[in-house]
């Protein structure tokens, strides 16, 4: 929940550009995660809400970094496109094939996992650079950005195989799975 309400201050910041309290409130976000996550499997406590709700805050701030850090124009439009083509695709996909009890099984992959690391790292590193500008921390920026908007549709396409794959080998209708990626 610290995620959901710290998320419209954070929008704040960034567009009244108060860049060192957008990256205090980045991170306490991002800390409240991991110990939420922490304290979730530390005490083997796991509810329904949080395995919605999780995934959903980790999508929903991940998203609006990227549409308010391209509003600003940090993040190119080309890279924020490519990551919102892609969820949305797998979103719809999912809803599709849930709805029609055809697939319920949403694991991410290896390199759905490595997609959202990759962005993550390039969300922290564009607000660092607004923080402190260095030349070394530009050129990983520019890396990281290169390297989402390689993954994105990279990954999209591995989750459209999987999928298809799926599809075609029998399987028995489970319950609801859902993860974060």
């Amino acid at each position: 929940m610290a995620r959901l309400f710290v998320l419209p201050y954070l929008v704040i910041t960034i567009l009244d550009g108060h860049w060192r309290l957008a990256f205090a409130l980045l991170w306490l976000a991002g800390v409240s995660d991991g110990f939420d996550g922490l304290l979730a499997r530390k005490l083997h406590q796991r509810t329904t809400l949080g395995l919605y709700l999780d995934p959903i805050a980790d999508k929903l701030l991940m998203s609006t970094m990227f549409l308010v850090l391209t509003h600003v124009g940090v993040i190119p439009r080309y890279v924020t496109v490519l990551v919102f083509s892609r969820d949305l695709g797998i979103l719809l996909i999912a809803t599709l094939l849930f709805a029609t009890n055809t697939l319920r099984d949403f694991r991410p992959s290896l390199l759905g996992k490595i997609n959202t690391v990759i962005q993550i790292l390039g969300v922290l590193t564009v607000m660092t650079c607004q923080v402190i500008p260095r030349a070394g921390l530009n050129d990983l920026k520019a890396l990281l950005l290169w390297s989402i908007a390689l993954l994105a549709p990279v990954s999209a396409a591995e989750y459209a195989w999987i999928v298809l794959k799926r599809m075609q080998t029998p399987h028995t209708p489970q319950g609801p799975t859902v993860t974060a990626d």
